[in-house]
């Protein structure tokens, strides 16, 4: 998989079979993986690369002892054997959609899954807005991002401890 290749083409499925989406939240050791983008910035949201890069050419880089999921946003194939899979759903962009949108929900950020991505095919804009908010490791200090990743959480939970911590 080279660099060039988007996920919108690796993510195409052969003739008849059903297409695959993609979770903008996924493993990085998955053989389809790729970098979404780094987090940075205050609060470490996401800011998405110009293109992504396949996580094989990524992994072997980063320092040892710095979890992958610590600095980089990954994306992979949804798979139905996800502990956040509900049927055809994923319930964390469920709980993710609980937390309130940015400030400046006006313009989509960058995207190269939109086409295939799984929370934008059941959440379409409003998971789109809260996605660069989103951290795919969690860290026993945040308890909010812990909730959220734990799929035994509800929304209404998640809105309760929100509105609690307000």
């Amino acid at each position: 998989m080279g660099s060039e290749q988007s996920a919108e083409t690796s993510a195409d499925a052969p003739a008849g079979a059903s297409p695959v989406t993609w979770c903008p939240s996924g493993e990085a050791r998955a053989p389809e993986s790729l970098v979404l983008g780094v987090r940075s910035g205050e609060g470490g949201r996401v800011a998405y690369l110009a293109d992504p890069v396949p996580a094989s050419e990524v992994l072997g880089t980063l320092p040892e002892g710095i979890a992958p999921t610590r600095v980089l946003r990954f994306a992979s194939h949804c798979v139905s054997a996800c502990v956040n899979r509900r049927g055809d759903d994923c319930a964390l962009v469920e709980r993710v959609l609980t937390l309130p949108p940015p400030a400046d929900a006006r313009a989509l950020p960058r995207c190269h899954l939109r086409a295939r991505c799984q929370w934008w095919q059941q959440s379409g804009v409003d998971a789109c807005h809260r996605c660069p908010a989103v951290t795919t490791a969690t860290f026993q200090e945040d308890e909010l991002a812990t909730l959220v990743a734990d799929p035994t959480t509800t929304p209404e939970q998640l809105a309760a401890w929100i509105a609690a911590s307000a």
